[in-house]
Order: structure tokens, then sequence, then C-alpha cells
């Protein structure tokens, strides 16, 4: 049963047919011989039996005795009307059973092969014309149906990923915006307020030549904390159009360029840096410049809330690459999808040149090179985890 629901639809209808051809004639045969047998029965009533009983006793070999029609007028009504409906079953029984039994095989086709998937291919689409994308198409059978259905779930899949993409960039976008609009109100309030004081003061030279000085130098720090911000916008807006360059990578050489940088940043920070590094793969395909920007930014992000040490482990097995960056710090304090919103930092004035930036590109890059990041409190402190699906 299961090999005949799973049929393709030429190889069903065939089916259909030939079992229709091969039923229609055999109840045609059985209607047409008992039409007959009744009507000879009739017959048999009008005939002159004793002719009929001598022919049969002499009988031969040479010829066969038929019972002749009898006329109608001869007949009772009932007799008659049978009669008449034995021709009719006689002459048109194929063609009336054939009719019959091809609308009733298109039916079950129907019934069994297109009802189904097209009520499921119909109510997902006025779903889908509602705005409704968290459902599913059913239909498992491995037909040409079943195809289409399966095509039009990954259809529907894609729609709602592509749906939850767009929300998710209208409502980064929104972030994004008001995150620019902070960070460009406060430095250049502070330097409105500065300009303010030299208007004020600097005609009635009520204010000393060191204190002007003081100021010029604040309103240069608000000037280059608004140019490096200028700086990393462009450098966001280009973050979406960067493509992966799968390029062969030697694991060894991977392993010592990851190691050098973990050492290089933990003394540039005056900080201890232990790394550990596990892999079952010689060589394998993945964009390393992609790979290290996480890495660098994980490490660096580490350092600055680490108390002493950061831990960073770098795991090749099979086709994902594991990247684990863990301090000795408080941990986390907010969600992690915060964490990772373009331009979030917990305190915009404690930094000039650290604008939110790095778990943001960090998580943009995991998810393009197919993986993830993670962010998690761990016993000694926070710890980040990035995932890269890898080609081998």
């Amino acid at each position: 049963m299961e090999k005949i629901r799973n049929l393709s639809i030429r190889k069903t209808i065939v089916l259909y047919m030939g079992l229709n051809l091969i039923l229609s004639y055999g109840l045609s045969f059985v209607i047409i011989h008992t039409a007959n047998d009744a009507q000879q029965k009739i017959w048999f009533r009008y005939i002159d039996k004793d002719r009929y009983y001598e022919a049969m006793e002499n009988k031969g070999d040479d010829y066969e005795i038929n019972i002749t029609r009898s006329k109608l007028n001869s007949m009772t009504k009932t007799d008659r009307v049978i009669s008449e409906l034995c021709d009719f079953l006689d002459t048109y029984s194929i063609l009336v059973i054939s009719c019959l039994g091809t609308i009733i095989a298109v039916l079950l086709f129907y019934k069994h092969k297109i009802q189904i998937p097209l009520g499921e291919l119909k109510e997902a689409s006025a779903r889908i014309s509602e705005g409704t994308l968290d459902f599913s198409v059913a239909y498992s059978n491995e037909d040409e149906m079943g195809q289409l259905c399966r095509q039009f779930e990954k259809m529907r899949c894609q729609l709602e990923e592509n749906n939850k993409k767009m929300w998710k960039m209208v409502e980064e976008e929104k972030a994004l915006r008001s995150a620019i609009s902070h960070d460009i109100r406060s430095p250049l309030a502070v330097m409105e307020g500065y300009q303010e004081m030299l208007l004020e003061f600097l005609p009635q030279e009520s204010v000393s030549r060191d204190k002007i000085m003081k100021m010029l130098e604040a309103g240069m720090q608000q000037i280059k904390r608004m140019k490096a911000f200028i700086n990393t916008m462009q450098k966001l807006s280009k973050l979406e159009e960067r493509n992966i360059c799968w390029n062969q990578i030697d694991v060894a050489d991977f392993i010592e360029i990851v190691k050098n940088n973990t050492v290089i940043l933990g003394k540039k920070a005056q900080k201890e840096c232990h790394t550990v590094v596990k892999s079952d793969q010689q060589s394998v395909y993945f964009d390393s410049e992609m790979v290290l920007e996480v890495l660098n930014n994980l490490i660096g992000n580490a350092l600055r809330y680490a108390r002493e040490q950061v831990y960073v482990e770098v795991d090749i097995s099979g086709d994902e690459m594991r990247v684990c960056v863990q301090d000795d710090g408080k941990g986390f304090q907010e969600d992690a999808e915060l964490l990772t919103k373009a331009y979030y930092h917990g305190n915009p004035q404690s930094d000039l040149t650290h604008f939110g930036l790095g778990l943001y590109i960090s998580r943009v890059y995991c998810e393009k090179h197919g993986g993830k990041l993670l962010l998690v409190n761990q016993d000694q402190g926070g710890e980040a985890c990035a995932y890269f699906k890898l080609k081998t």
C-alpha cells in the first residue's frame, strides 16, 4: 500500500485506468452473460416445447439448437420489459460501465492523489497571504505532489527566515539610530558648553589662559571621538557587504598566529593570556581574516573586563571550529542579545575609542560563516564562544 501511495502521478493514472478497464470488461461480461441467460429463459416460455425436446433428442455434432426470439406481442408485459432490458444491457453495458468506471477512477485518483496536497497548498497560500508563516506543510508522499509540497515548505521556511531577518534589521536600525543620536549628541553638548563658556568669559578676560587651553583640549578630544565614531559607521556600513573567502589554511600555521596574537594583546593590556588549541585536522577551508578578527575582538573585550587572566581555547574538529575566550572578571551583566547589538556599551563616557561594535561584528561574522556567537557566565567570569563552519 505504501508503494502504491508513493507512485508517481503518471503511473497512478495508468494503474487506475488499467484496473478500470479490467473491472469494467469483467463486469460487463458477467452482466451480458446473465442478461442472455435471463432472456433465453423468457423466450423458452413461448416456444413449442415438443419440437424443442424432439430437436434435443435428435441433436447431432454438426448443428446446434438455439431458442429463437419470441414476438413481443406474444409475451406478457413483465416478460416484454425484462427482454427489452436484457437487449439494452447486451448492447450498451460495456459503454455504460466503462464510463462509470472512468468517472469512479478519476474521483478516486483526485481523492487519493490530489485532494489532500491541494488542500494543504491552498490553506498554506491563504495563511501566507495573511502574513502568517508559523506553520508547516505536512505531506509525506514521495510523488510529484509530495515534492511540490516539500518545495513549498522550503519556500515558506525561506520566507519566514527572510521575514525574521527583515524585522531584525528593522530593530537593529532603530537601535542604531538611537545609538548614533546619543553618541553624537553627547560630544556636541560638551563642545557647546565649552563654546558658551568661552563666549561668555573670553571677552571679559575673566578666564585664564590655562583654562582656555584645557577647554580647547577637551573640545579636541570630543572632535576625535566624533571622528572615530564616523570611522566606525563607515566600517559598519561595509560589514554586510563582506563575503566569505574560503581559503585553504594550514592548521599549524593558524595556531601559531593565534598564539602570537594572544601573547601580544595580553602584554599590551598587562594581563596574562593562556591559550589551548585542539585540532584533528591538518588543513581546512575557512576565512582566516574573519576568524582572526572575531578572535581579536573577543580577546580585546575579555582583557578590558578581566582582573588578571584571560583563557583562550580553540578547538578544530570535523567541519566546525569553536573559539572560546573566558576572563576572570565579573561576567556579563546584561542579556546576550543586548550585548551583541551595534553601539551598545555600558558607559559611553569611559572610553573615547570604544563604541560597542566588537561583539556585534563578531556575531555578524559568525553568522556569515555558518556559525553563532554565545555569551555565558561561568563560575570564574564571562565566556564568549564563537562557532564557525569549516570546509574540509
